[in-house]
């Protein structure tokens, strides 16, 4: 019976290990369930040494500039204290935050929004302590500010950019005079570039501050 039960558990993890690494293989159905985590033989390939925050900020006639994100009256934290619209890597909804905010504020006319990235080490969040037992040199935190898009008052896009670590990496490769030349003889005949469309609705305002 033992021994049955041995093989068994055997075949079983096997097994599993198989079904991971042919759904990798494959990409089939890698995020179908979150125990495909565990299965899935990815090696943490999505992984970065940097830690990013979006600033969604919008510019008055004025001239002043205003925090959209988070909203005034608080925002959602799905996972520690982190709000939501952190959660959004390729920012596709970070104009209808902006407007949602602008919509239940009261605000002079708003001319611009703009999506900052902030990118910073993730070293630096070590707490003092394991700081000072890991690295000689002071802790010295450093962000980097980076502009993704620019809106309009209306939340239609203007101007997008790159991410920061994907423009580092195209700067790296323009650095490369081989690979610059090869870009420039096999450059695609069509580009399309996708817009977030946004819709707008009425709603009671409240102030909002900057």
């Amino acid at each position: 019976m033992k021994r049955l039960l041995a093989v068994g558990t055997i075949v079983a993890y096997l097994g599993v290990l198989a079904l991971g690494l042919g759904s990798h293989a494959l990409h089939y159905r890698t995020g179908a369930h979150p125990s495909m985590y565990f299965i899935v033989w990815d090696m943490f390939c999505g992984w970065s040494a940097y830690e990013d925050r979006t600033h969604i900020i919008g510019q008055g006639e004025s001239g002043k500039y205003y925090n959209l994100a988070p909203a005034p009256w608080g925002d959602y934290r799905p996972f520690g204290d982190i709000e939501r619209h952190h959660y959004d890597p390729f920012t596709m909804h970070s104009g209808a935050l902006a407007l949602s905010t602008l919509r239940h504020t009261e605000h002079e006319p708003i001319q611009q929004i703009f999506v900052v990235q902030e990118t910073w080490a993730k070293k630096f969040n070590l707490p003092d302590q394991l700081w000072a037992e890991r690295y000689t040199e002071p802790k010295d935190p450093h962000s980097y500010f980076h502009l993704l898009k620019i809106l309009d008052g209306n939340g239609e896009l203007q101007v997008s950019n790159l991410a920061w670590f994907d423009y580092q990496a195209k700067l790296c490769l323009s650095d490369n005079p081989r690979l610059t030349a090869d870009a420039n003889r096999n450059r695609p005949f069509l580009e399309m570039q996708s817009q977030v469309q946004v819709s707008d609705t009425g709603s009671r305002p409240m102030s909002l501050s900057h």
